[in-house]
């Protein structure tokens, strides 16, 4: 076993742990009953969950320039999938933040939205992922 897959796969396993609590914490705020009263709970979950995002993302670019002096060579697509990706990342970190700083003064309607935009921008991170992995 080579040291630079072993360093791929933790970081791979942390990525994986985030992204479901990124999709899987937003969704479960909101159904099949709403929990919306623990919002806080859950969105410093997602807060954690999207830095672990950011974290191993760039932490599997820090591995491919230590171990091969250069980044991967990314498609057109898989490029366009990565800016995607990053976006949702760092428009959810902000939003969960967001919410912890001043979601108090919300009401029920605007906490909702807050929590169906968090699902929004973790579904399109996932669906980004799998583009960026297929046509990478």
């Amino acid at each position: 076993m080579g040291a630079e897959n072993l360093a791929y796969a933790l970081t791979q396993v942390v990525h994986n742990f985030g992204a479901a609590a990124v999709l899987g914490g937003a969704v479960f705020a909101l159904w099949p009953a709403s929990r919306l009263e623990n919002g806080r709970s859950f969105a410093w979950l997602i807060l954690v969950a999207w830095g672990a995002q950011i974290a191993s993302g760039g932490l599997f670019g820090l591995t491919s320039l230590y171990y091969y002096g250069e980044t991967p060579d990314l498609s057109s697509i898989a490029m366009a999938a990565l800016a995607v990706k990053v976006a949702a990342a760092a428009a959810g970190f902000l939003l969960a933040a967001f919410y912890l700083i001043r979601g108090r003064e919300w009401d029920r309607v605007r906490v909702k939205r807050t929590f169906l935009s968090l699902a929004a921008l973790g579904a399109t991170a996932l669906t980004a992922a799998a583009f960026l992995r297929w046509f990478s």
